[in-house]
């Protein structure tokens, strides 16, 4: 999500013998969108954004829009709620699948040609969603489970049919050479919301790389939210858990658009927005890689005075957060499998830029 061109993660693991003894993330510098678009109209913004985030753009505008809304104290229709939840949540699916196929697919057959047209025909439903219905919706969502299934996953519940390529996916990445240091968990959810905003608003120019909540820097995403759903117990918390996290939620958003993506049956939260003073508003908005903010102040003339947002990646890839948690004492095994190993759990966070990563002995440091 992050616009500025070029822009990657540098990540440096430091070893001693075969356990990770430092992660070192390198931070990135935040683009100036606020003091580019500072006294200007909020639309002008809104028409930019599509170019400062190619990733999650619809998520980026419905996040700025409520904000904008909350700032101007305006109340939003319920139709025009529904419709932001079921194009957030079309994105956020199309965006899941897309990230199975690069990471995942790219070299299987039939997922390099199941997957494009799996996307297209999802576009084409979200289209139609709510909106029509009859035998040209119905066709779509057959053509849709048909190619989830020539993918060989269940669109009932997620199964993965045996010797299928992400079900080999799976089984390589549990017996990775990299095997995570149990650690204490938190995720990221609505709950959170009142005190980011606070945080974003009230954070000078180091905010960026100094985020803290009490409890640790949380994990958001397709793995974080499975966890807060379902309610599950802590256990591997490696890469095949992200997949199979990423695969189950596919099938989820899937389901609830073939249904008629009603957006009273809607997951909680998957947009928030939040009046704060006059002429100051906030939103959150849950997308693909996790819990995005966006977080507005309008001048006297209803003007952008001030322009603040932090993407998922931000807390994921933090120095002190769910990544280098998950890397910090991690055994590494099978020398020659160990760059593999920890390109695969850095994947696994599905960062919005590309990142490079070095493994180094800090013994020679």
């Amino acid at each position: 999500m992050r616009p500025t061109v070029g822009s990657r993660l540098d990540i440096t693991v430091s070893l001693v013998g075969d356990t990770v003894a430092a992660v070192e993330i390198l931070p990135r510098v935040q683009p100036p969108v606020g003091r580019l678009f500072a006294g200007k109209p909020a639309v002008s913004l809104l028409h930019a954004l599509p170019r400062f985030f190619s990733l999650c753009a619809v998520a980026h505008q419905v996040a700025f829009t409520s904000a904008i809304e909350a700032a101007r104290g305006e109340e939003t229709r319920f139709v025009t709620k529904a419709h932001r939840i079921t194009q957030v949540v079309a994105e956020r699916l199309t965006e899941l699948l897309r990230g199975l196929f690069i990471r995942h697919l790219a070299l299987d057959t039939n997922g390099s040609a199941a997957m494009p047209a799996l996307i297209k025909d999802i576009s084409v439903l979200v289209g139609r969603v709510g909106y029509h219905c009859g035998s040209d919706r119905r066709e779509v969502t057959e053509r849709v489970a048909a190619a989830l299934a020539e993918l060989r996953i269940s669109n009932d519940d997620g199964t993965l049919m045996p010797g299928s390529a992400l079900a080999l996916r799976i089984a390589a990445l549990e017996a990775s050479a990299l095997e995570p240091k149990w650690t204490q968990q938190a995720f990221l959810s609505a709950v959170d919301d009142c005190k980011i905003i606070d945080r974003l608003l009230g954070r000078d120019a180091r905010f960026d790389h100094c985020l803290d909540l009490p409890g640790g820097i949380p994990e958001t995403g397709p793995w974080a939210r499975q966890m807060l759903r379902d309610r599950l117990s802590l256990g591997r918390s490696g890469p095949a858990e992200r997949l199979k996290a990423r695969i189950a939620e596919i099938v989820q958003l899937f389901s609830w658009l073939k249904a008629g993506a009603h957006a009273e049956t809607a997951e909680e939260g998957v947009v928030k927005s939040y009046s704060l003073r006059r002429g100051c508003g906030a939103a959150a908005v849950e997308c693909a890689r996790g819990r995005l903010y966006h977080a507005v102040e309008l001048d006297r003339h209803g003007q952008i005075a001030r322009f603040e947002f932090l993407a998922p990646t931000e807390w994921n890839f933090h120095a002190r957060g769910p990544l280098a948690r998950n890397l910090q004492g991690a055994v590494l095994s099978a020398k020659q499998h160990q760059q593999d190993a920890v390109r695969a759990m850095i994947a696994s966070f599905d960062p919005c830029v590309a990142f490079t990563h070095n493994i180094v002995d800090a013994r020679h440091a």
